[in-house]
């Protein structure tokens, strides 16, 4: 499939009426982002079963459950990464994490669970970027608060429980310099100020510091950016766990790789973790009772779940013995399908449920078990994490056992 770089322009977005980018993601009508038609516009491939058994297979290791049930539902050249394991190469992984808020919500730790599963299945090192320079500028924070942030974000990241000798987190104020500053030129010489208003949608009261950014969020792809980790390494595939919204900065860095003597970096590519008033989007961080947060104590993931959570139930419970409910728009059953392991029973509280035999208060009294033991689980394991581990994690140095 053609990938679509720089072609959408904001007028032709606003015709489309579906807006997903890294900082605006607009469904049409408020309703479900479409993504048969993102993955269309963006040319980016569906992840099929056939693609989910091959990872089975190599990897000896059930696949995860974002993978069984689609929630890492398009890739790019995921099966050139296979393809290279198989041969016996070996790549990197790369993610990030721009810290906005002090706490992280169920929304934003998907990204993370997934690459720690896939740190463990392949034996592979993984860097993650705490781009607390984008937020500096996109949310209007001062550059103290962004760095703060940043390390508070970095202990939910370590609480996910990567591996320290595989595992090397950076914040771009401290570390953005040398050669992946080198790195950041060379893309920056690539990408001309119309493509990057087609890729990003900016505008001219857009101050310079958000059209700069792109190459910053690009050259961890590459390996030469990070010497103490890959020196002699620059044939390395790097491989990009992420959320569909920051597509437009790989396609760009995908553009550009070759043209600067890199492989184009991979992608694995989730769909949004719907708020709990509906599936129309993303979460929003400025309304709290739209999402479950990893600081939110049992009461409170009680509370929001029965008060918040949208129902496909029916209005009473005659009618829905009768006819059961809309699990197209249920948020409790769409989060169980995230968090609830257990394939066998996931799919009795389809049948049960969506024939009105199982009513609303008991799926979201289900949901309230499972996410309280999964948040109680994330608490313990940030507790745990000092200062002194964070400044062990973001430490430059040598990673000697990253690939065993």
């Amino acid at each position: 499939m053609e990938e679509r770089v720089g072609e959408a322009e904001p007028e032709q977005q606003q015709e489309e009426e579906q807006v997903v980018n890294p900082w605006t993601v607009l469904a049409k009508g408020g309703g479900k982002i479409d993504y048969d038609k993102l993955i269309d516009q963006f040319g980016c491939q569906r992840i099929d079963q056939q693609l989910v058994d091959r990872i089975h297979c190599l990897t000896g290791r059930p696949p995860h459950v974002f993978l069984r049930r689609g929630v890492f539902f398009a890739h790019r050249d995921l099966n050139e990464i296979l393809d290279a394991y198989e041969r016996g190469d070996k790549f990197y992984l790369y993610t990030g994490r721009g810290p906005s808020s002090e706490a992280l919500h169920l929304g934003h730790l998907i990204p993370f669970m997934f690459t720690k599963y896939l740190q463990d299945v392949f034996k592979v090192p993984l860097v993650v970027q705490l781009t607390d320079d984008e937020k500096c500028m996109w949310k209007n924070l001062t550059v103290e608060e962004s760095q703060r942030l940043a390390r508070e974000n970095a202990k939910d990241i370590i609480a996910c429980g990567f591996d320290i000798s595989k595992t090397f987190i950076f914040s771009d104020f401290d570390f953005v310099g040398g050669a992946f500053y080198k790195n950041m030129v060379k893309v920056g010489k690539c990408v001309t100020y119309n493509k990057v208003v087609g890729i990003f949608g900016f505008t001219g009261e857009d101050h310079i510091g958000k059209v700069s950014f792109p190459p910053v969020q690009a050259v961890p792809s590459f390996p030469s950016s990070f010497p103490h980790l890959f020196s002699g390494q620059d044939n390395l595939r790097c491989l990009i766990p992420c959320a569909i919204d920051q597509d437009p900065y790989f396609r760009m860095t995908r553009d550009v790789a070759p043209r600067i003597g890199y492989h184009k970096p991979a992608l694995i590519e989730s769909s949004f973790f719907p708020a709990l008033q509906g599936e129309t989007g993303k979460m929003s961080a400025s309304d709290p009772n739209s999402a479950i947060y990893v600081t939110d104590a049992a009461k409170e993931i009680k509370n929001k779940i029965n008060r918040y959570a949208f129902s496909g139930g029916q209005d009473s419970v005659e009618k829905h013995r009768e006819l059961g409910a809309n699990l197209e728009v249920d948020i409790p059953f769409k989060y169980l399908s995230f968090f609830l392991d257990d394939d066998d029973k996931l799919e009795e509280i389809r049948k049960e449920y969506g024939s009105g035999r199982m009513l609303t208060g008991e799926v979201k009294q289900l949901l309230v078990q499972v996410l309280t033991e999964m948040v109680e689980r994330h608490r313990r394991a940030r507790a745990a994490v000092t200062d002194e581990m964070v400044d062990a994690f973001m430490a430059v140095r040598p990673l000697p056992n990253m690939f065993s």
